[in-house]
């Protein structure tokens, strides 16, 4: 992470736009440790709220912006970077989340990530792994969420594999338990769906192996309270068989009296009971315990060492450049001027902001990576691989914004793709001349000595200052320029070089 962003927070906060439930967490953090201050949780049942065509209706973004006005009451002052909102597999799946995400971040005041699933499935291991007791041995991790369910297996902090299933306790209600009745057909394809899902991936999650199992939601709490073993919180088989002939006897969620299963958790717990079974015959678990910490700690813990130079999204770069064969020493080239373009132009281009330097800095390192795969379109074929992978570390919107960059920096420069981050996009194509500027200063990698350039910057202009005589003597980058000042007349930009 770029130094201007390295700070020390005495409180952050992290917020899980959950599909089930919406979750905050306020901490103090003290020498690398973080104490909890607030807990948090409203049940949302955001995923509910998903119509047929993909859309959330007006009644669930009320229910979730209600949740946050209240949480907005505890994060009020805390600065930006001090607090991370996640969303996850309701907002990943939801058309229309955008309006839903400008809504929620005018209320709370900070930035709404929407994670992948498999940053989620990161995150909540880190999560359960600063929570529980260290151990040298490895852990699956599963976290049973209202519209997904995260696969985890993992050796002390380190996740080894990471998976993100299209099941969960809500989604599985909705299709199969929405009027409240529990029949032996309906749980059997529940079940079943969850079987099919888990076929995917047991096979991996099998080769790997572990040594203990955790779970790490409040569907594993409720199943492991609810057994007969006394509500120690252990699920074995033999509980979840006892559960489930209780289930079928009970026949209707609304008779479901059983220890640990909240009133409000009763609507979702046979689905959720469907797919706890479904996991343990699929991957032939004998027990489960419970783990209190999950997605919302792991974004605690991402967030504190984010602030203190631990940043998993460098290591992530680092392994992405490493995969494709990017030439470390051009990058760094490229990275230095265009940070240095950045300081002489930031103020006159509204560039001053921490995202505006970490983006720029991290396109000037990947800009190479489509190389590997073929000269020709190269940038399209980089573009394509960040958008695409999964970037630990990174959120949605930060792989996309990332991917324009990589995407626009030779050639021509797709605006109307800018255009779609609406205000932001004017900021997008500025940084992005920015790293056309430095790429082409650098055109001749390193091996000449390069001039100091002064930057002056207008609104839809800018002016590249060479010292005397050095662009003549140097006809070369001369016609590169020239060729880049024709590519920028295409978006309406004047570049001028003297």
């Amino acid at each position: 992470m770029p130094q201007s962003a390295i700070k020390n927070f005495p409180v952050i906060a992290a917020i899980d736009l959950g599909s089930n439930s919406f979750h905050m967490v306020l901490a103090k953090t003290d020498h690398g440790e973080i104490r909890i201050l607030e807990r948090l949780g409203e049940k949302v049942q955001l995923a509910a709220g998903i119509d047929d065509d993909r859309l959330l209706t007006e009644d669930a973004m009320q229910r979730g912006l209600d949740c946050l006005r209240r949480f907005a009451q505890l994060t009020a002052g805390l600065p930006q970077g001090a607090v991370r909102v996640v969303g996850t597999n309701a907002l990943r799946e939801a058309r229309n989340r955008s309006e839903f995400i400008r809504r929620a971040e005018a209320i709370l005041g900070h930035p709404v990530e929407v994670i992948s699933g498999r940053e989620e499935a990161r995150l909540i291991h880190l999560g359960v792994s600063h929570t529980m007791p260290a151990s040298p041995d490895k852990r699956l991790v599963v976290d049973i969420g209202g519209g997904s369910t995260e696969f985890i297996i993992g050796q002390c902090f380190e996740p080894l594999l990471r998976e993100s299933l299209q099941m969960g306790c809500v989604s599985y209600t909705q299709r199969y338990f929405k009027d409240g009745k529990i029949t032996p057909a309906r749980y059997a394809q529940a079940y079943t769906a969850a079987r099919l899902e888990l076929m995917g991936i047991e096979q991996s999650l099998r080769r790997l192996g572990w040594q203990e199992a955790v779970g790490a939601s409040g569907t594993i709490r409720a199943v492991g309270q609810a057994g007969r073993n006394g509500g120690n919180g252990e699920i074995t088989p033999e509980g979840i068989a006892w559960l489930k002939r209780k289930l079928l006897k009970l026949g209707d969620v609304e008779r479901i009296d059983l220890n640990g299963v909240k009133p409000d958790r009763r609507p979702i717990f046979p689905a959720g009971l469907a797919i706890v079974e479904a996991i343990f015959d699929a991957l032939e678990l004998q027990r489960m315990e419970h783990c209190e910490g999950a997605l919302r700690e792991g974004v605690l813990y991402d967030l504190l060492g984010r602030h203190q130079q631990e940043d998993v999204r460098e290591r992530t770069l680092s392994a992405l450049m490493e995969r494709y064969h990017a030439d470390p020493e051009q990058a760094a080239r490229v990275e230095a001027k265009a940070l240095s373009a950045l300081d002489q132009v930031a103020e006159d281009w509204g560039l001053t902001e921490e995202w505006h330097r970490e983006l720029l800095s991290w396109a000037a390192r990947v800009h190479e990576i489509g190389r590997d795969i073929a000269h020709y379109h190269y940038h399209k074929h980089g573009a394509y691989l960040i958008e695409h992978s999964d970037l630990a570390g990174f959120s949605r919107q930060d792989q996309l914004m990332l991917a324009l960059l990589v995407r626009g920096h030779r050639r021509n420069i797709p605006r109307e793709r800018f255009e779609e981050f609406g205000e932001q996009g004017v900021q997008l194509i500025r940084l992005c001349v920015l790293l056309r500027f430095a790429i082409l200063f650098h055109h001749i990698r390193g091996s000449q000595e390069m001039p100091q350039v002064r930057l002056k910057a207008g609104a839809k202009s800018l002016d590249v200052l060479f010292p005397e005589g050095w662009l003549q003597a140097n006809p070369l980058t001369q016609a590169d320029f020239e060729q880049e000042a024709e590519w920028l007349k295409r978006i309406d930009f004047n570049l001028r070089v003297s």
